[in-house]
């Protein structure tokens, strides 16, 4: 068996991917198993006494006012995860779920939910045995949790509903028992536990947050190897400009791009040309991709502070003899940063589009039209550049902020939500969409590098063309060039041709 994660304090979002995408094993430790029995055993004595507690003797929602009798309280559980199995449209993928189960597992273990361990040991177990219950993406509303989507991965827990284990989709209770467990009785408390939080909408800030993190860095990589395709200048970008403006996305920025770009033929062959200023797409780098990063910052420091947090509800405190009940189930925090994020995000597409277009145009980059030796046979990258056109503007209608937006629920008990797994939806979706702008400006400054032979760019660009040389071919006539996209997409994706590139510059901001 592999080396496990020990789950005991605080996680990261790095530890988040290695579960979600590298199939990492965790293991609870003693810790905070001690804190999940303590926690449990004051759920218990409630039950055993006469005082009325939301969600241990209650209904739920606009029916908390309705006592349910102790011999009623598995059943109230049951019925609670069953009716609450209402999502719909595609399952999420592995590891989308995978962060789910890890992230309600991380939420539980702090002690504060009054669950029965057994119920994250299993958890624990799904994730060892990778088993993946089937949750349906549509459904949350983004407060009392995201209801919907965890009370389908709740049913697979007792044993109903489906999973993929071995590549098949089988029934939970089948998959549960080849790996030699039992399904979990759920008992008071535990069955709302598992559904009420935000685990779901912090998974998508999870995993879109750090592939962000590579977006950013090829962005300021990918621009530079246009720069030196188009002849442009790098006078723009001195310290001294960005001393007078010292946002600190742009500083970061500036300094990647004097890491990547020194001791250029290229650059130092037109030092005496009658250009005097490039388009804002090329001068102003700094200034874009600089605010576009700080989305990044402020959305890793949300996320990072969520994944850690108890988002269940009502909250357990033994060492109080304290229930109290509040609403750390509201996912506005993740959801206004993801948000906020996807603006960002897109900012990049907007701006390599148009670096993209000044690349397709021979009026202004000397080069052949659509970059292709032989225009007018050959149609070049004239519709990758559309592709890319789309996309970033795709990228524009996704911008629209769902945490803005609110739908009352339950009788307008719960009468402002966040809307949070429908912002992390689109977010997902514009980091896949800018990732194909990125590789669609990598395939186009990749030609017109070959166009400027045999001056030869910085050592990091060379390193990065060297790279792509080996997965895609200089273009000599037409072919089919989604290939090529998608391939130099996926070398963005796994951080391949980042870390080509900082093997000579050194880590990259």
């Amino acid at each position: 068996m592999k080396n496990s994660f020990i789950l005991d304090s605080s996680i990261s979002i790095e530890d988040v991917i290695h579960v979600a995408r590298n199939s990492q094993n965790i293991k609870l430790s003693e810790s905070v198993v001690s804190k999940m029995k303590a926690s449990r055993n004051y759920v218990d004595k409630i039950i055993q006494g006469n005082k009325l507690v939301y969600g241990i003797n209650t209904g739920f929602g606009a029916l908390s006012n309705k006592i349910i009798d102790r011999k009623e309280l598995k059943q109230l559980q049951l019925n609670l995860v069953r009716s609450h199995c209402t999502g719909v449209g595609k399952n999420f993928s592995e590891e989308i779920v995978r962060a789910i189960l890890f992230l309600r597992a991380v939420c539980l273990s702090k002690g504060h939910s009054g669950i029965s361990p057994e119920a994250v040991f299993l958890m624990q177990d799904f994730l060892n045995h990778n088993i993946v219950p089937s949750i349906p993406c549509q459904g949350s509303v983004g407060a009392s949790g995201d209801l919907a989507p965890l009370a389908h991965m709740a049913l697979t827990l007792i044993g109903e509903g489906t999973v993929t284990y071995n590549g098949k989709l089988v029934n939970s209770s089948f998959a549960i028992h080849e790996i030699g467990k039992t399904p979990v009785s759920l008992a008071a408390k535990d069955g709302l536990a598992l559904i009420n939080g935000t685990s779901v909408l912090t998974a998508l800030g999870c995993l879109a947050t750090h592939d962000a993190s590579n977006l950013f860095k090829f962005a300021d990589i990918v621009s530079m190897m246009t720069l030196e395709g188009v002849k442009g200048s790098i006078r723009a970008f001195d310290p001294k400009i960005t001393s007078l403006k010292p946002h600190l996305g742009q500083i970061s920025v500036i300094e990647n791009l004097f890491k990547i770009l020194p001791s250029s033929e290229i650059l130092n062959s037109h030092e005496d040309c009658l250009k005097v200023q490039d388009p804002y797409s090329l001068r102003c780098i700094p200034q874009v991709h600089g605010a576009a990063r700080q989305t990044l910052i402020h959305a890793m420091n949300v996320i990072n502070t969520e994944i850690n947090s108890v988002t269940d509800n009502p909250l357990i405190f033994p060492d109080d003899d304290l229930v109290l009940s509040g609403g750390n189930f509201h996912g506005q925090h993740v959801s206004m940063c993801m948000d906020y994020l996807s603006m960002g995000i897109s900012e990049l597409s907007a701006i390599s589009e148009r670096r993209i277009e000044k690349m397709m145009n021979p009026i202004f980059s000397e080069l052949p039209a659509f970059l292709t030796k032989n225009p007018g046979l050959n149609s070049g990258l004239m519709i990758a550049h559309v592709t890319s056109a789309a996309l970033a503007s795709e990228n524009k209608t996704l911008c629209f902020p769902a945490s803005v937006d609110s739908i009352p629920t339950s009788t307008d008990k719960e009468d402002h939500v966040s809307m949070g797994v429908t912002a992390g939806s689109k977010l997902l979706r514009i980091v896949e969409n800018t990732r194909n702008v990125l590789a669609t400006e990598a395939l186009c400054a990749f030609q017109a590098l070959h166009f400027r032979r045999p001056l030869k760019s910085s050592p990091a660009i060379e390193a990065a063309f060297a790279f792509l040389s080996k997965y895609i071919q200089p273009i000599e006539d037409d072919r089919v060039f989604s290939k090529d996209i998608l391939t130099i997409s996926d070398l963005i994706k796994d951080g391949s041709i980042i870390k080509v590139v900082e093997e000579v510059t050194g880590e990259l901001k």
